[in-house]
């Protein structure tokens, strides 16, 4: 079997967020598993693909509006990341800084349709001229949804109409919705068929994506029933797409995110070894931000956002450094500048129990997830969420709101066989008390002890994750 992904990102080539670390991960444990798989993405102009080479393996040009685009599919000559990542160089469109945004200005780029249906277009023209056709294209949020509404629409694409689609849902709350008049741009379809690309009078790229692929799937089970619900209003066409629909829980890459071997830590260690282990990583991490070791430390690592629920976080952290009780907090992500105005005082206000570093720092990441006691997701929406595997992996036990992919990989303690703690509402009140309960539990070393322990003996590789994607494949391609 043969799967083609086609992502706007892709974990360490361009990230903005989870969409690169499962477009960067499941190729490689798909390969694994014996299927051949690849990635296909815009060819940005970063440090990643700059310091990376690359041959051209197809050209081509195609129409866009009344001119045309020019582009080369370029293969990356080392195979670093493990499987085959394609890059689609279109100068002038996509071979820019930024993903989504000019780091310059700050701004969304004006073109964004044009960069990702040229993209698209390329992809879909090189997978044209293949002698042997992909088995499946597997497309990742709406960056790439156009393709599957291409493959069975536009007349460029009629010998690719029998090939299945995937599309997978990474964020329900981005569309890529605009002007309806943006059709034009589209290579010649059936005019009587532009309803599949309509959703509330915009053009809209998810929705054609939900419509047109033969699968969709989304980052977890309750993520899928969640959208039913609340997706920005698409709720009625993911409710009528529910039969050809399902969830599959993220994994993370074990080579990666592990103590034993992490190239960020100083300090390694394993299940047997996490005591001492995570005392030498958590004496280094209260040194960096000034901080008591001796006491409960509860860290936030992530968007500033209010997806994330960030802004719960200052008000519920003053209720805490305001009282009797000791205990640290630390802050690692970048945002909302309200919030890093709040942060900075804080920081000025609470020093030796308080710090944050607002800005984005991978080796520091690694130390908080291993020094830390305690990893707080008070998320808004959380379509998978990866932080509390990572930080599970590490020893440090979740504090997370009972949502999404944290519903469906998180247990707590309450629970038979539970190791996190969790809060049902997006509320102050209950984030305080799951605070309260991480503190009390820190109280006790011997049970504090078994749950770092079990929590690091739990599996989220990938391993099982890719062997649910390889079942939906199956079924598809048989059908």
């Amino acid at each position: 079997m043969h799967v083609i992904h086609l992502s706007a990102e892709c974990y360490p080539v361009a990230k903005v967020g989870g969409l690169a670390d499962v477009v960067g991960s499941l190729p490689k444990y798909l390969i694994e598993e014996g299927v051949k798989a690849s990635v296909v993405m815009p060819k940005y102009r970063n440090e990643w693909t700059e310091n990376h080479e690359f041959k051209t393996v197809f050209e081509g040009d195609a129409p866009m509006d009344t001119g045309k685009i020019f582009y080369s599919i370029q293969r990356e000559k080392d195979d670093s990341l493990g499987f085959p990542l394609y890059v689609v160089d279109i100068p002038g469109l996509l071979d820019r800084p930024g993903i989504y945004t000019d780091p310059h200005s700050g701004s969304g780029y004006w073109d964004e349709f044009e960069r990702f249906l040229g993209f698209q277009i390329a992809a879909l023209d090189w997978i044209k001229d293949m002698k042997k056709k992909p088995d499946i294209v597997h497309c990742h949020d709406h960056h790439s949804g156009l393709a599957p509404f291409m493959m069975t629409q536009c007349f460029r694409y009629d010998e690719l109409k029998r090939i299945p689609t995937v599309f997978t849902v990474h964020n329900g709350q981005y569309h890529g919705a605009y002007d309806r008049w943006n059709d034009r741009l589209i290579p010649d379809f059936n005019r009587g068929n532009a309803g599949m690309l309509d959703w509330n009078g915009k053009l809209n790229c998810m929705a054609a994506g939900l419509k047109c692929a033969w699968q969709i799937s989304t980052v977890s089970k309750s993520y899928m029933d969640e959208l039913c619900e609340h997706s920005n209003g698409l709720e009625p066409l993911f409710r009528n797409e529910r039969a050809k629909s399902r969830g599959i829980v993220n994994g993370i890459d074990t080579d990666v995110w592990n103590p034993k071997t992490d190239t960020y830590l100083d300090r390694h260690y394993d299940v047997r070894t996490r005591k001492a282990g995570k005392a030498s990583n958590k004496k280094k991490l209260c040194k960096r931000f000034g901080l008591d070791p001796q006491y409960p430390t509860i860290s936030y690592i992530g968007r500033l956002a209010y997806e994330k629920g960030a802004d719960l976080l200052p008000n519920l952290f003053r209720n805490y450094l305001s009282s009797q009780h000791s205990v640290n907090f630390v802050v690692l992500g970048t945002g909302d500048p309200a919030l890093h105005e709040q942060f900075k005082k804080m920081s000025n206000q609470y020093v030796g129990y308080f710090d944050a570093a607002l800005d984005y720092n991978e080796k520091l990441a690694h130390l908080i997830y291993a020094g830390s006691d305690f990893m707080i997701m008070p998320s808004r929406v959380e379509p998978c969420g990866l932080n509390q595997m990572y930080c599970m992996r590490y020893g440090t036990i979740p504090i997370v709101r009972n949502i999404g992919g944290l519903k469906d990989t998180v247990k707590d303690l309450d629970e038979e066989g539970g190791y996190g703690i969790k809060f049902q509402h997006f509320d102050f009140y209950e984030a305080a008390e799951a605070v309260w309960r991480a503190i009390s539990i820190y109280g006790q070393p011997k049970i504090m002890s078994g749950i770092q322990k079990k929590v690091m003996e739990l599996d989220f590789s990938w391993n099982a994750s890719a062997s649910e994607y390889i079942k939906m494949y199956n079924q598809i391609t048989i059908n």
